[in-house]
C-alpha cells in the first residue's frame, strides 16, 4: 500500500487545495489548503488541521470556535493533486455563521441565501478579537527575530521609525476618507490597514498590547 505522502502532489508553496464534505449529505462544506505538516496534525489527531495561506501558520479548525470537524474518510483525487475529507461537522463550517460556506446561490447575476446562520459570527468575533490581534503582534515581533525575506513588515523594520510614523499617519488619514465616501468596506479595510501599522509602531516601541488593553480599562 502506497503512503499517502508519496502520492501526493503540493504545490510550489508545499500547499495542496482540500475540500471538505459533510459525511452524511456529502454537502461541501468549505474549501481550504493543507501543507504536510497540516495533514500529519489531522491523521494523528482525527481533527481536521489546515494551513492559513494569510497568517502563514497552521490551524486546527474549530480551536476557538468549537466547531471542531472530525475526520470520518480521505480521498485523493485521481491526479493527487486535491484532497477530498469528510467530517462531522460540530454546528458549523463557515466563520460567518453559516453551516456551509456555499450557502450563497448563483440567481441570474444576484446572489440569494440558500440556508439560515446557524450561530451568532458577531458574537464569536467578539469573543476571538483580543485574540486574533495577538496572532497578529506575534507575527510581527517574529520578523524582528527572524527576518523574511521580502517581508513588507520587515521593509517597515529597516526603513526605521520615521517610516513607521509616516505610515501611520498615511494610514490614518486613508480612514478618514473612507469615512467621508460612506464605504463600509472601504473603512473596514482602511481601519484594519491603520491597526496593522500601529501594531508595528508597538512592537518598535516595545509597548505590548496588554499595556494598551490595562489603558482602555481604566478609562471605563
Amino acid at each position: 500500500m502506497a503512503s499517502i505522502f508519496e502520492e501526493l502532489k503540493f504545490d510550489d508553496r508545499g500547499l495542496i487545495p482540500v475540500i471538505t464534505q459533510d459525511y452524511k449529505t456529502n454537502e461541501v462544506l468549505m474549501m481550504a489548503y493543507m501543507n504536510e505538516e497540516a495533514l500529519k496534525k489531522s491523521l494523528e489527531t482525527g481533527k481536521v488541521h489546515y494551513f492559513s495561506r494569510s497568517r502563514n501558520k497552521l490551524w486546527l479548525k474549530g480551536e476557538t470556535s468549537g466547531h471542531f470537524q472530525l475526520i470520518k474518510s480521505i480521498n485523493i483525487d485521481c491526479d493527487g493533486d486535491t484532497l477530498l475529507i469528510k467530517v462531522e461537522q460540530v454546528e458549523a463550517a463557515c466563520h460567518t455563521g453559516y453551516y456551509s460556506c456555499f450557502y450563497r446561490e448563483v440567481s441570474g447575476d444576484e446572489l440569494k441565501e440558500t440556508s439560515k446562520k446557524v450561530f451568532d459570527d458577531q458574537k464569536v468575533y467578539a469573543k476571538d478579537a483580543a485574540k486574533i490581534l495577538q496572532e497578529v503582534y506575534d507575527v510581527i515581533v517574529d520578523r524582528t527575530i527572524h527576518p523574511k525575506e521580502g517581508s513588507y513588515t520587515n521593509y517597515l523594520f529597516e526603513k526605521g521609525l520615521d517610516k513607521i510614523l509616516k505610515k501611520v499617519g498615511e494610514e490614518a488619514a486613508e480612514v478618514i476618507i473612507g469615512a467621508k465616501n460612506k464605504d463600509k468596506g472601504e473603512i473596514v479595510y482602511e481601519i484594519s490597514d491603520l491597526i496593522y501599522h500601529l501594531l508595528v509602531l508597538m512592537v518598535e516601541r516595545g509597548i505590548k498590547l496588554e499595556d494598551i488593553y490595562k489603558e482602555l480599562e481604566g478609562r471605563r
